[in-house]
């Protein structure tokens, strides 16, 4: 039987579309949005977006001729409901009613689902998500964070991250069950992860100030001066909600987010209107960035207890060079350096959408 799979994978600042059909690509297309794009959105929770990032979607398929009618399934990115285990899940009421009030955060990747909800309902067909960002397979020890009352959360690129760990694994002539992997995915969000025989036993909570800074993520930062700041007076909360996920990272230090603008600024100097630093400070600031994402990955090799069969890049700044170079450069004597750019999320769900309609009775309810 023949499946056509629309796939729907929103990002901070970018939507992934994937049509299928038995397996094949029959088209991709990003869709991107520059801080211009998503400044009537800024300060808002991202539900808001969704008739506008909606409206993308089904551009896209009437620009291909695809036909609704002619969809087996639609799948879309999982995003910050209540914790569970990896797999594949059915977009049901319950779910939909969590994603619309963000039960664990508030993201772009929330408006997967209903999104892939909607679009199903309008011709009778399934709705899944797979490996959303919230699979929680953390250690116990990993859990704590020095206050008791907020404990550390699992919130992360889950599906990349299991998708290339596989790869990275195949490529080792492995199982990935089999492997000790130290994981990054590096775009718009940074999440280090440790992979330990199938299992990923630590990792930083890539959306709400944890890890390395990022082209628009605070990360990590002093949190005495950040207790400060929250009551100098200065700021409202969405003000300081903006400093840490949407005006934090690159974007502050630099005047922008966008990374291949950034890298074309540093290599030749190729000017961009929004960059408000030299190419010396541009360069600094990127590899502050690589910097703060070394020192994560250092800490995960304590993790593992210094045994790592590789270190696994991925995600969108994996294509860059500054980056990429300077990694390379600081991390090759812990283990070998495996780049696995842009990563494949759209086709990792599609094959889960697939996989799902071949073998309903593993499909798994939300509850």
């Amino acid at each position: 039987m023949k499946y056509n799979i629309l796939v729907i994978n929103p990002g901070s600042t970018s939507d992934d579309i994937g049509y299928f059909s038995d397996g094949k690509p029959v088209f991709t297309k990003t869709i991107r949005y520059s801080l211009s794009d998503l400044k009537e959105f800024e300060g808002q929770p991202s539900t808001m977006q969704y008739d506008f990032r909606k409206g993308g979607v089904l551009a896209a398929l009437k620009e291909n001729g695809v036909a609704l009618k002619d969809l087996s399934a639609v799948v879309g990115r999982g995003g910050l409901i209540h914790p569970l285990v990896g797999g594949t899940y059915t977009v049901n009421d319950k779910m939909v009613y969590d994603l619309e009030h963000g039960v664990s955060g508030d993201h772009s990747c929330n408006l997967g689902g209903l999104i892939a909800r909607e679009i199903a309902d309008m011709t009778g067909i399934p709705a899944f998500i797979a490996d959303p960002v919230i699979v929680d397979e953390l250690a116990p020890v990993a859990r704590y964070s020095g206050m008791p009352e907020d404990p550390r959360v699992s919130i992360f690129h889950a599906l990349n991250h299991k998708r290339v760990a596989r790869l990275a694994a195949k490529k080792l002539g492995k199982k990935y069950e089999e492997c000790r992997f130290i994981v990054a995915h590096c775009g718009g969000g940074i999440s280090v992860a440790s992979h330990l025989n199938g299992m990923i036993i630590d990792v930083n909570n890539a959306l709400n100030g944890e890890g390395p800074f990022t082209p628009q993520r605070s990360g990590s930062v002093p949190v005495w001066q950040l207790v400060k700041m929250c009551f100098s007076g200065k700021y409202t909360k969405d003000d300081m909600k903006l400093k840490i996920t949407g005006r934090g990272g690159l974007v502050a230090y630099t005047g922008t987010s966008d990374m291949v603008a950034l890298e074309k600024y540093i290599l030749d100097g190729t000017p961009d209107p929004d960059i408000t630093v030299s190419r010396e400070k541009a360069r600094e600031c990127v590899e502050a960035m690589a910097y703060q994402i070394s020192k994560e990955i250092g800490a995960h090799s304590a993790v593992l207890q210094g045994k790592v069969d590789a270190i696994v890049i991925t995600g969108g700044l994996a294509h860059d060079k500054v980056i990429t170079d300077y990694l390379q450069n600081r991390m090759g004597w812990l283990a070998p350096l495996m780049f696995f750019p842009g990563g494949d999320e759209v086709r990792a769900l599609a094959d889960a959408a697939i996989h799902a309609l071949k073998h309903p009775s593993e499909i798994k309810e939300y509850m």
